[in-house]
């Protein structure tokens, strides 16, 4: 069986989940793995995969998404060119984690696809979400697939899974030192610093796309994204700031860290996602909130809930059901 996995490229969610996918599903076929977007730190080691621009999303440094950005920086007569000659036909079997190339491609030549992307379970009316016509059209319209999966923090439907985490979060051994990990790319760190210093009695390990090296001032530290070093800050952490992605904040409940969670504003999926998580109890606040943010620091709540590893159970299911 000839398969195609391909994912969105931006932001680092979707290459994690890749990371623990792709051996599974090679068990299954010859694989081939696509991926367009920009704006990620991962990478996929020890896979051969085809990249392209696709469509990105873009922010400024503010905590908000930069339509300009957007517009400036995708070339929509570039991603049009891309679909209308994607070789979607050679494939038995797409599975799609939120990727619009091979989504169109598949649409305009009526060839089924399989939706497999946290942003999927959005689709199903038990999942909790904002009310915003715009953000719903988007995620509607901007990967859509014949049949589709969710993934997300409760098992709102049956065809939504709780969240895929990689082994190499499962094979760490937590610590609670006295540092907070903080990922927030959407913030410059300058203002992420001028905060996060008037927070009494904390430490922070802030890593950011805005800088080259290590600074340091006052309680922060500021790093360069590095995964190896992010993943052993984020073993040692007492708690994570974050923005209200899908995957940190899962990894972060996993590892039973602390979590504060700030959805990036305009981002119709953090701010979704951010209902989710008020609903199991996460701090949040909607911008760099000292007071809250000295609460919580000041706190002790650590949200108690498992994710068991059920990737191979999830892919054999899309697989059997995908082939009738």
């Amino acid at each position: 069986m000839k398969i195609l996995y391909a994912l969105q490229g931006t932001g680092n969610g979707h290459l994690a989940r890749a990371q623990k996918m792709l051996p599974i599903l090679e068990e299954y076929g010859d694989l081939d793995v696509f991926v367009s977007g920009s704006n990620s730190q991962l990478q996929l080691e020890n896979y051969q995969f085809k990249h392209h621009n696709g469509l990105s999303l873009f922010y400024n440094q503010l905590g908000k998404v930069s339509y300009k950005r957007i517009f400036k920086e995708n070339s929509f007569k570039s991603f049009w060119n891309e679909v209308n000659h994607f070789p979607i036909e050679k494939y038995d079997l797409i599975i799609n984690d939120f990727e619009p190339i091979t989504a169109h491609a598949a649409r305009k030549k009526k060839i089924n696809i399989v939706g497999l992307s946290h942003q999927a379970s959005f689709l199903f009316d038990e999942t909790p979400t904002v009310k915003n016509k715009t953000g719903e059209t988007i995620l509607k319209y901007y990967a859509p697939t014949s049949k589709y999966y969710g993934f997300h923090f409760e098992e709102y439907n049956d065809a939504i899974f709780l969240p895929i985490i990689r082994d190499k979060i499962r094979a760490l051994r937590p610590k609670r030192k006295d540092y907070y990990l903080v990922y927030l790319p959407s913030f410059h760190p300058t203002e992420i610093m001028e905060k996060l210093s008037l927070i009494k009695d904390s430490k922070w390990k802030v890593f950011s796309p805005f800088v080259k090296e290590v600074t340091r001032q006052f309680n922060v530290e500021i790093y360069p994204i590095d995964e190896r070093l992010f993943i052993k800050a984020l073993e040692n952490c007492k708690g994570v700031l974050c923005g209200a992605g899908f995957e940190l904040p899962a990894e972060s409940i996993y590892l039973k860290k602390k979590l504060f969670v700030i959805p990036i504003k305009g981002q119709y999926e953090q701010l979704c996602n951010c209902e989710a998580l008020k609903m199991i109890g996460v701090d949040y606040s909607y911008d760099l909130n000292v007071a809250q943010l000295q609460r919580w620091v000041d706190s002790n709540k650590i949200i108690e809930k498992d994710f068991p590893d059920q990737t191979e159970e999830i892919i054999q299911k899309v697989i059997l059901e995908a082939s009738h």
